[in-house]
C-alpha cells in the first residue's frame, strides 16, 4: 500500500467561548472527510487539523464546522498539479476584529446599565424614592425600556449563539448567560406589563438591574479576556515581525525593491548596516556582523564572511553584503520556527484531557443543578422570586471557561517564551513530559564537546607521515564523518599527493574499508582493527599505552599490517560545565553515551562532571542504553546532533537535538536547541516545570472555583451580581497566571 503523505492546516475558528465550545468543534472536524486528527485550542481560537490529501475538502471542512453553529475563516488556496496546495497558516488574526466588538458591546452594556442600576439602588432609600415622581408601576415601566436595550445590542451575542445551539440541542456558557439573564429579564417583564398574573404579596420586586448588570460584567470579562489573550502569542506576533516588508534585489547590476513575498530562490539581496535579512541565502560577497538572538537566544552577535549562510529574521549590524536566496517563506528558518512554534501551541498535552472531559458534560450538569435549585426553593419557600434568583445564579456562576483556558494559555506562552530562547519544542505532550525526566543521557561529539575534532599527532610504523595522509585522504574526503573531516584538513597542511580510490566501504561504527593503489587498506577504531585481525603488538615498539591515552585514537592498517595511529582532540564547550552543574541541581543523573574509547570519555566525564560513561558504542548499542535506562520508572531524555543519534533521538521519551545537527537528527528530535548550547537542555527542561506548574495551578483554581461557587448559589448564599463579577474575572485570573510566565527566568 502506498504512503500518504499526511497534511497539516491551521484554520481560525469564530464563535468559540468556552470548552465546551472546543469539544463540539472538534467532533464537528473529526467527521468531516478525509480528517485524520483534530485539536481545537480555545486560547488561539484556531483549529489545527491533520489530514490526507486526497480525501480532504475545505469546502467540505466549513459546512461541518458551520452546521456546529461556528465559522471558519478560509485561507488562501493554490493549485499545485491536481491537488490544492494547502498552507498551514491562516494568517488573518481574528482576535483583534473580536476584542474591538467585544470592548464596543461593554461599553454601549456600559453606558446603558448606569441609570437602570442607579434606579434600582436608590429607591431603596427613602430621600431618592421621594425624590422621584413615579410610581413603582411607571418606574418598573421606565426600568422596561432602559434594559430592553441591553438584552437586544450588546446582549444579543449571547442569544444568538443560545438560539443556534439550541438548534443544535447542544449547550454552552453563552447557554448558560442567556437563560439566567433572559429568565430574570422575562420574568420582570412580566411582571411589569401583567401583573395581574402574580400575587403581589409573594412577589414585589423586579431584576432588571441583575440582568443589565450580569451581562455588562460578563462583557468587561469576555473584554479584559479577550485583551489578556491576544498577549499570550505575543512571542509568535515578535517572531513574524522579524521579517521585513521589502529586499533589495540586484539583477544585472540594477537594484530594484522586491516584496518579501515575491523573493525567489536564486535572487541576489544586498543587506545595508541595520537592514533585516529578509530571507536564508549564502553570502557571496562582503562580510560582516549579524545579530541573531531573536532566532537562537544567542545574544553575541556572529561574524559572516564569504560562503556562510545567513538567516532571514536576523539583523545586519554593520558592513554591506551581497547573498544569494536559498529559502524563503515557510521554507526557511524563521518560517520553520514559526510553523514548529503554531503547531506546538495548537497541540494539547495529556494533562488536559481530564479537563476536556469535564466539559463536555459540565454545561448540562450545570443546567441540571440550577433547575433542581429551583424546584426546591419553590417547594420550600412558596418564593418564586428567590427561586429564580438562585436558579439564575447558579447559571451565571459557573464557568467553562475558565477548564477551556487553563492548558493553552500556559502552553502558549510557555513555548512562545522558550522559542524566544532557542528552544524550540515541537508539541505540548513533550512539553508536559519534560518535566518528569530524571536521566539525561548524552551524546559526546557536538553535544558535550565543540564537535570539531583535530589531529593532535600522527604516530606512524615503518612509513613517513605523508606517505601514510596520501594512502588515507582518498578515502577520507570520500567520508562525511567530522573526524574524516578533520583528517582532511590535517592533510592539506602538508600539500599531499592522493593515490587512486579503488573501492570504498564505509563501515556505521567502526570506520573506512578500502582499497587505494593496489592495497587493502583499514581506517577505524580498535573494534575494526581487532574484527580485521590486525595485530596491534607492535605499537609496544613506540611506547604507546593507548588505554592510558585520553585522546580518540584512529588506526590505520595497510595490508593486514598496522602502519599508524592517529590521535584526535575535541574541546569541550565552554557552558558544558554549567549545564551538567544546573542538571545536577535538579537531581537529574547525567550519562554519557559515545564511540570514543574509555579513558577519552571518562576524562571529558570528569571533566564537566557527568554521573556515568557509556563508552565504545556502536548506533545500534546507543539505541539498547536508551532502552536499558528506560525500564522502571525512569524518564529518559537523549541528547545528541548526529544522524547516528536519530533512533536513540526517537527512542528516548525527550529526544533533543543540539541545532548545528543533521536534518535527520532535527527532524526526529522532539525539542529542537537551536542556538547549540547544551545549557538550554536544563533551560527546556525549567520551562516544561515551569508550565506543568502553571497548568495545575490553572486547573486547580477553575475546579475549585466551580466545586464551590456552583453550591453556594444553589443554596442561595450568591447574589448573581456577584455571581457574574467572579465568573468574569475567573476566566481572567487564569490567563494572567499564564501570562506570569513570561517573567520567569530560564
Amino acid at each position: 500500500m502506498k504512503n500518504i503523505e499526511i497534511k497539516k492546516i491551521s484554520l481560525p475558528i469564530e464563535g468559540m467561548t468556552c470548552a465546551s465550545c472546543v469539544a463540539r468543534v472538534e467532533k464537528a472536524l473529526t467527521n468531516a472527510p478525509g480528517v485524520i486528527n483534530v485539536a481545537v485550542n480555545l486560547a488561539t481560537e484556531k483549529a489545527m487539523i491533520e489530514f490526507n490529501p486526497n480525501d480532504f475538502d475545505l469546502a467540505r471542512v466549513k459546512d461541518f464546522v458551520e452546521e456546529a453553529g461556528y465559522k471558519v475563516r478560509l485561507p488562501a488556496i493554490e493549485k499545485s498539479g491536481n491537488q490544492p496546495d494547502y498552507s498551514i497558516n491562516s494568517n488573518h488574526d481574528i482576535s483583534s476584529d473580536y476584542t474591538n466588538q467585544i470592548k464596543k458591546d461593554f461599553v454601549i452594556s456600559l453606558v446603558l446599565t448606569i441609570p437602570v442600576f442607579i434606579l434600582s439602588m436608590g429607591i431603596m432609600w427613602t430621600d431618592f424614592r421621594n425624590a422621584i415622581p413615579l410610581n413603582d408601576e411607571q418606574l418598573n415601566k421606565l426600568l422596561l425600556l432602559l434594559t430592553t436595550p441591553i438584552i437586544f445590542i450588546p446582549g444579543k451575542r449571547f442569544f444568538k449563539i443560545f438560539w443556534k445551539n439550541t438548534l443544535h440541542f447542544t449547550a454552552d456558557m453563552n447557554s448558560l448567560v442567556a437563560i439566567g439573564t433572559g429568565s430574570a429579564y422575562l420574568y420582570s417583564l412580566t411582571l411589569t406589563l401583567f401583573p395581574e398574573f402574580f400575587s403581589h404579596k409573594q412577589i414585589s420586586h423586579v431584576y432588571y438591574d441583575s440582568t443589565a448588570v450580569i451581562i455588562t460584567l460578563i462583557l468587561m470579562g469576555k473584554w479584559l479576556e479577550a485583551r489578556a489573550k491576544s498577549r499570550t502569542n505575543d512571542a509568535v506576533k515578535k517572531l513574524i515581525a522579524l521579517r521585513p516588508e521589502t529586499a533589495t534585489v540586484l539583477s544585472d547590476g540594477i537594484e530594484t525593491e522586491k516584496r518579501i513575498e515575491e523573493l525567489q530562490i536564486g535572487d541576489i539581496v544586498i543587506v545595508r548596516p541595520g537592514d533585516k535579512v529578509p530571507a536564508d541565502g549564502i553570502i557571496i560577497n562582503g562580510f560582516t556582523v549579524v545579530n541573531e538572538s531573536m532566532l537562537t537566544g544567542e545574544s553575541l552577535p556572529v561574524e559572516k564572511i564569504l560562503n556562510d549562510k545567513v538567516i532571514g529574521g536576523s539583523i545586519n549590524e554593520n558592513g554591506t553584503f551581497e547573498f544569494r536566496v536559498t529559502a524563503t517563506g515557510e521554507n526557511s528558518v524563521l518560517g520553520n520556527i514559526i510553523k514548529l512554534v503554531e503547531e506546538a501551541q495548537g497541540s494539547k498535552a495529556p494533562i488536559q484531557k481530564l479537563a476536556d472531559k469535564i466539559a463536555a458534560i459540565f454545561v448540562p450538569v450545570v443546567i441540571t443543578i440550577a433547575i433542581g435549585s429551583f424546584l426546591f426553593w419553590i417547594f420550600y419557600s412558596s418564593d418564586f422570586s428567590v427561586s429564580l434568583i438562585n436558579f439564575v445564579a447558579v447559571l451565571i456562576i459557573a464557568c467553562p471557561c475558565a477548564l477551556g483556558l487553563a492548558t493553552p494559555t500556559a502552553l502558549i506562552v510557555g513555548l512562545g517564551k522558550a522559542a524566544q530562547k532557542g528552544i524550540l519544542i515541537k508539541n505540548a505532550e513533550s512539553l508536559e513530559l519534560a518535566h518528569k525526566v530524571n536521566i539525561v543521557l548524552l551524546d559526546k561529539t557536538g553535544t558535550i564537546t565543540a564537535g570539531i575534532p583535530e589531529v593532535s599527532k600522527v604516530v606512524t610504523y615503518g612509513l613517513e607521515e605523508t606517505e601514510i595522509l596520501s594512502v588515507i585522504l582518498p578515502a577520507e574526503k570520500r567520508s562525511e564523518h567530522p573526524i574524516a573531516k578533520s583528517i582532511v584538513k590535517y592533510a592539506d597542511k602538508f600539500k599531499v599527493s592522493e593515490y587512486k580510490l579503488e573501492e570504498f566501504e564505509n563501515k556505521t561504527g567502526f570506520g573506512i574499508k578500502a582499497k587505494i593503489n593496489g592495497k587493502g587498506v583499514l581506517i577505524g577504531s580498535r573494534k575494526l582493527m581487532n574484527e580485521s585481525g590486525i595485530d596491534l603488538n607492535r605499537m609496544i615498539d613506540k611506547e604507546l599505552n593507548l588505554n592510558e591515552n585520553t585522546s580518540t585514537q584512529i588506526f590505520v592498517s595497510i595490508d593486514g599490517i598496522l602502519a599508524a595511529v592517529i590521535f584526535i582532540e575535541d574541546r569541550i564547550k565552554e557552558t558544558s560545565l554549567d549545564a551538567i552543574h544546573l542538571l545536577k541541581e535538579m537531581n537529574i543523573k547525567t550519562v554519557m553515551l559515545t564511540g570514543d574509547n574509555r579513558k577519552a570519555a571518562e576524562l571529558v566525564a570528569n571533566r564537566v562532571g557527568i554521573d556515568e560513561v557509556k563508552a565504545e558504542l556502536l548506533p545500534d548499542e546507543k539505541l539498547k542504553v536508551v532502552e536499558e535506562f528506560r525500564n522502571g520508572s525512569n524518564i529518559i531524555a537523549f541528547v545528541g546532533d548526529g544522524i547516528n543519534d536519530a533512533p536513540a533521538l526517537a527512542k528516548a521519551d525527550v529526544g533533543i537535538a543540539i541545532g548545528s545537527g543533521t536534518d535527520v537528527a532535527l527532524e526526529t528530535a522532539d525539542i529542537v536547541l537551536l542556538n547549540n548550547d547544551l545549557i538550554n537542555v536544563a533551560g527546556a527542561i525549567k520551562i516544561s516545570k515551569q508550565v506543568v506548574r502553571a497548568i495545575k495551578q490553572n486547573l486547580f483554581w477553575a475546579f475549585v472555583y466551580n466545586i464551590i461557587g456552583i453550591p453556594l448559589a444553589a443554596i442561595g448564599l450568591l447574589n448573581p451580581m456577584i455571581a457574574a463579577l467572579a465568573m468574569s474575572f475567573s476566566s481572567v485570573s487564569v490567563i494572567s497566571n499564564s501570562l506570569r510566565l513570561k517573567r520567569w527566568k530560564i
